[in-house]
């Protein structure tokens, strides 16, 4: 992987994206159907694209928010639909389009209290929006609120995106975003036949459309959560950057209502988002896990004793700690398992760890260490969500920073990822422990081992993506693996049983998992070893030979 000249350092406006062509090109591109790149896809979360491409649009938009109406219509979800934007410039066009199209359904939408003041529309974390579902259905069986959440998350500034939540407060399943997806590339074919719509001053004053204070709800219930009391109390120094995302409003109200010491570093909200530091491949990329992107608070590491920040739509967290700056995600997952299993005590006796099959194998010692099942799922948050819904799971992690807990209660919290209580939870155990995240992390290295991890990208015709998609444990022949026999071959999770749409290989101190992008033509290849950066890199050889071999 070539990291770009760029990489680390603050954009200069040459970089920029254009902000009026891009609103200027949803309104007015015109997609072609008979184009894949053009037609509504949902990925692992929702669809994704930029209208400078033809790829997200007001056509996009008026069909998606119809097939869900239609959707949810013959599901019978009667109740109220949350509706949820981020930041990104194309956020607030596909939140107009989407509401005209919702009040002129008769679909009730909640939507934030501030919008509407001065022409200005509320910005709403994805884990808010999940939270509200939750709160809304809890003690119900029937009239079920539902959700949509405008977002690309940590996506360049040019992307829009477009997620269903369904009643259960998390990502949609795949049967559910299939359906969604067909019958909206069905009414866009039709050239929008089927969509009702009205103008949005309309929209905005329908009585269906209504005002819910999501900050209110969000913030007022984090007690429930988290020990605020004991982050009141620690005497530490803390700061968060919400990188110009929709939790600019929150952290404000966090500090204040819950008297922390916490700085909010800044509040400025920039569709261009100039004041980021460039990605690796220089994009400008809201990534709170990446060390360039993150270039900014880890140079200022010594002034706080733990910072965090969340990426555009809060649902992923990046945690800096005075001992080590930034923590690797895998690193963290392991720390905040070890720490929320040892101090809650009315989660279940059986509740379980969740865990996506790329994550650090770290998760797996630490689970073994304080006598928790470790359940190991394909890559995908809503893997979690019955899991966190009914208590049987205390905790869904991803490597790529995405995270949630159930409350000091064991009730469910959020059932899809959410940046601010992991950032919140660094905070309180660095209060209660004594040690921050990163010391916490050596302490674990010292008692399990100290892995190394890296993701590489390899080439990949849409063939071979296929191919590798549809592996069978058949196909892996050899028996070693980088000097080591092979323990496990698998293409289905060992935790639930469903395909992993790829290959993960593992021995005693090391792994492989192969896997093709969904947005690119490569496959990603990630690999962990507990014996150095030496035994690393034959896993990654051999991974991408036996790969290749299977590929041919």
């Amino acid at each position: 992987m070539s990291v770009d000249s760029k990489a680390g350092k603050q954009p200069d406006p040459h970089d920029l994206v254009d902000l009026s062509r891009l609103v200027s090109a949803y309104y007015t591109l015109q997609p072609d159907v008979a184009n894949p790149a053009e037609k509504v896809s949902f990925g692992t979360s929702g669809h994704r694209g930029s209208s400078v491409h033809a790829a997200f649009n007001e056509n996009h938009i008026l069909a998606i928010t119809q097939a869900i109406v239609e959707y949810r219509a013959g599901k019978g979800i009667t109740g109220p639909l949350f509706l949820a934007m981020d930041t990104h410039g194309l956020s607030e066009p596909a939140f107009r389009t989407a509401l005209e199209v919702l009040a002129a359904n008769g679909v009730t939408t909640m939507i934030d209290a501030a919008s509407g003041r001065g022409g200005s529309y509320g910005y709403t974390p994805t884990p808010a929006l999940s939270h509200a579902i939750l709160n809304y259905n809890a003690g119900r069986r029937d009239s079920l609120a539902d959700g949509i959440v405008i977002t690309p998350s940590h996506n360049p500034p040019e992307d829009g995106g477009f997620k269903y939540n369904p009643p259960n407060g998390g990502p949609a399943d795949t049967d559910v975003t299939k359906a969604v997806q067909d019958r909206a590339n069905e009414i866009l074919a039709a050239k929008l036949s089927d969509v009702k719509r009205v103008p949005f001053a309309q929209a905005l004053t329908a009585s269906t459309t209504q005002k819910h204070d999501y900050v209110a709800e969000y913030v007022g219930d984090l007690k429930l959560v988290l020990d605020m009391d004991a982050i009141a109390n620690s005497g530490l120094k803390l700061a968060v950057d919400p990188l110009g995302g929709a939790g600019v409003a929150y952290w404000p109200r966090i500090a204040e209502q819950y008297k922390l010491p916490l700085t909010v570093l800044s509040t400025v909200v920039d569709a261009t988002f100039r004041f980021m530091h460039i990605d690796w491949d220089g994009k400008i990329r809201m990534d709170c896990s990446s060390p360039y992107a993150m270039a900014g608070m880890i140079a200022n590491k010594d002034r706080y004793d733990v910072s965090w920040a969340c990426d555009t739509d809060h649902d992923r967290h990046g945690i800096v700690a005075k001992s080590v700056g930034l923590l690797n995600p895998n690193h963290y997952l392991s720390v905040a398992i070890e720490y929320l299993f040892q101090n809650r005590g009315h989660w279940r006796n059986d509740a379980a760890i969740g865990k996506t099959l790329v994550s650090s194998s770290m998760i797996d010692r630490v689970g073994a260490g304080i006598g928790r099942k470790v359940l190991e799922v394909p890559v995908g948050f809503k893997w979690f969500v019955t899991g966190l819904s009914d208590g049987s799971l205390g905790f869904g992690g991803e490597e790529s920073a995405g995270a949630s807990f159930l409350r000091l209660d064991a009730g469910a919290w959020s059932t899809d990822k959410d940046g601010p209580i992991m950032g919140l939870l660094a905070a309180e155990m660095t209060a209660r422990t004594g040690k921050d995240p990163g010391e916490l992390y050596q302490a674990l290295t010292a008692k399990y081992g100290n892995p190394v991890y890296q993701r590489i990208d390899a080439a990949a015709t849409k063939d071979q993506k296929a191919k590798l998609a549809k592996l069978s444990p058949e196909q892996v022949t050899t028996k070693e693996l980088a000097g080591e026999p092979i323990t496990q071959v698998l293409t289905n999770a060992p935790g639930n049983g469903a395909a992993i749409g790829g290959l993960k290989v593992t021995t005693q101190n090391g792994w492989f998992a192969a896997r093709p992008s969904g947005t690119e033509d490569v496959y990603k290849i990630y690999a962990e070893s507990f014996q150095g950066e030496d035994h690393l890199k034959k896993i990654q050889e051999e991974a991408k030979a036996l790969v290749d071999v299977v590929l041919k």
